[in-house]
């Protein structure tokens, strides 16, 4: 393996012999060394692949500012993160997490804990990635001896939900979270219920309200396919459910200037049914 890029002493760019870009990390790695010259694998600690075209020179600026153990950290966050998500985590989480990392260690030195205003919502309606960023707090007070709060645990978790978007801006992430809270409140305070939250019903339409707000942050619009017989026939039966979706509708168009399709009213329509029904029942 030829050097390729030097980030630091320690971390290089390379590339596999599947002409995979690189990141390789070690002690001393890149000490003496120049482009065009061999990496001494005796030294290499850890690796990991870049697929993505521009992220090795985020890191590169990145790690002239702080040390490269916040990158290794986040390596290892990363790691696990995604042996536990069903879902692919964008590289640029790489340069995102490292940099939050450091600065929020840094802050907590300082005695200064901010405040994560959607730490309630990411705690209630992303568990899997809350409970994972848990994991991430003992893994970065076992390599840094500093012990940080739940509210990094949220903020770490929105990291893993932006990076689900593909996308350099923690606002998506927030703008999910924020209109997939407005929605339930919405069907809650129509219905007067609170939701069953541990039901599969719940995790159900909480699951399709998630991929449903993505589709639109990333523009992607879903064609109508539904007839309006079949339509018809939902809003007839369902007909609760469809007045509730009705008044998401009209949000999601007034706040977000959003006309959802056919399709995807029949589709919450539908959740909105099955979440409520144990209530309507009993």
């Amino acid at each position: 393996m030829e050097i390729s890029k030097i980030l630091n002493n320690n971390v290089v760019i390379t590339y596999n012999d599947e002409d995979q870009e690189m990141v390789v990390m070690g002690r001393g790695l890149a000490f003496q060394k120049e482009v065009g010259q061999h990496v001494d694998t005796s030294k290499i600690e850890k690796t990991f692949i870049l697929e993505k075209h521009g992220v090795s020179d985020k890191l590169a600026q990145l790690l002239r500012d702080i040390p490269e153990k916040f990158l290794d950290i986040s390596s290892m966050i990363i790691d696990y993160a995604q042996a536990h998500l069903p879902y692919k985590l964008d590289e640029h989480l790489y340069v995102a997490l490292t940099d939050h990392l450091s600065f929020a260690i840094s802050r907590h030195k300082q005695g200064i804990d901010l405040k994560n205003p959607l730490a309630w919502e990411i705690r209630k309606y992303y568990k899997q990635e809350f409970q994972i960023a848990l994991k991430a707090l003992d893994l970065i007070e076992d390599e840094t001896g500093m012990c940080l709060g739940e509210e990094e645990a949220a903020s770490i978790a929105l990291h893993f939900l932006n990076s689900q978007l593909s996308s350099e801006n923690m606002a998506d992430a927030v703008q999910v979270t924020e209109i997939v809270n407005t929605i339930l409140n919405i069907v809650k305070y129509h219905f007067r219920m609170e939701l069953d939250e541990d039901s599969l019903n719940y995790e159900r339409f909480l699951t399709h309200l998630r991929f449903f707000v993505i589709r639109f942050i990333r523009g992607e619009k879903l064609e109508d396919s539904t007839d309006q017989f079949f339509f018809d026939q939902i809003k007839e039966k369902y007909a609760e459910a469809f007045q509730a979706s009705q008044k998401i509708a009209t949000y999601l168009e007034r706040t977000h200037n959003w006309k959802i399709s056919s399709d995807e009213q029949v589709y919450i329509t539908v959740h909105i049914h099955r979440v409520t029904r144990r209530h309507q029942l009993t």
